[in-house]
């Protein structure tokens, strides 16, 4: 029998992370709200600069409000325009942070948005307990502005 490291440990809080991360990936790219609302803690530490132009981006905190922004989202904008990129996906014990471009189209106004993010995901006991999201929001704005 393999004895208990620190690092075996470590390593298995990263793949439990990375495998979480990556099936709420599937879940918003499938638009399944109902495995969203699953992968989120019932109370989720969630950072995203309000944004008052656009009526998607605001606080949030349960796991029903975390996943229904997904919803919100291709309600306000045009879900054939959307895309998204990551580039850079790393994961250490229960955190994830992701990184790369993001673009899309307001649907009230026809404007396009686009620029870099970086997503840090915090997991604990298989759910999502942290969300903090950056993004171009100017360009957002801007979009969102008749």
């Amino acid at each position: 029998m393999m004895p208990v490291t620190s690092a075996t440990t470590d390593d298995s809080v990263a793949d439990a992370t990375r495998a979480v991360v990556q099936a709420f990936l599937a879940a918003r790219l499938a638009g399944d709200t109902e495995r969203l609302v699953a992968l989120f803690a019932d109370k989720v530490d969630w950072m995203l600069a309000e944004n008052p132009a656009a009526r998607w981006i605001r606080p949030r905190s349960t796991a029903a409000e975390c996943a229904a922004q997904f919803t919100e989202l291709m309600e306000h904008t045009v879900p054939e325009k959307a895309r998204a990129t990551v580039d850079t996906f790393l994961v250490e014990g229960p955190d994830a942070v992701l990184m790369g471009h993001l673009s899309g189209t307001v649907r009230a106004t026809g404007k396009s948005f686009a620029g870099p993010f970086a997503l840090h995901l915090t997991v604990k006991n298989g759910r999502i307990t942290r969300h903090r999201l950056f993004e171009n929001s100017l360009s957002i704005a801007e979009a969102c502005t008749p």
